[in-house]
């Protein structure tokens, strides 16, 4: 069973910066792309971040800029570092793991507010 931690979330204020990790039990190179969603009360869980095998990236517009996903294979580490943060960026931010057949594993989530 693969497990995903996230750690690195908190209160912040806007226009700060933070760094989220997610240590995974298995060497992050057999999947075939890592990425970070956020769930915000009353909406849907949105992609903000996701890195592939081979390194290429893709965010979410609100994010371009502003957030930056990174691996350490040797760590099995996944970072997404976020400056410039807003309110509208409060959410619970999830570790995601997708395998080369399409299964995803999730972590448990990592709150991440934002004062005004």
């Amino acid at each position: 069973q693969v497990q995903l931690v996230e750690s690195g979330g908190g209160l912040v204020q806007a226009g700060g910066s933070l760094r989220l990790s997610c240590a995974v039990s298995r060497t992050i190179f057999g999947f075939n792309a890592m990425g970070w969603y956020r769930q915000a009360p009353g909406k849907q869980r949105e992609l903000v971040a996701q890195i592939t095998r081979g390194g290429s990236t893709n965010y979410a517009d609100f994010v371009t800029g502003r957030f930056t996903i990174s691996r350490d294979n040797d760590k099995n580490t996944v970072y997404l570092q976020m400056n410039s943060l807003k309110p509208e960026d409060t959410a619970v931010y999830y570790c995601n793991a997708e395998t080369d057949r399409g299964f995803w594993y999730w972590g448990q989530g990592t709150q991440v507010t934002v004062s005004s």
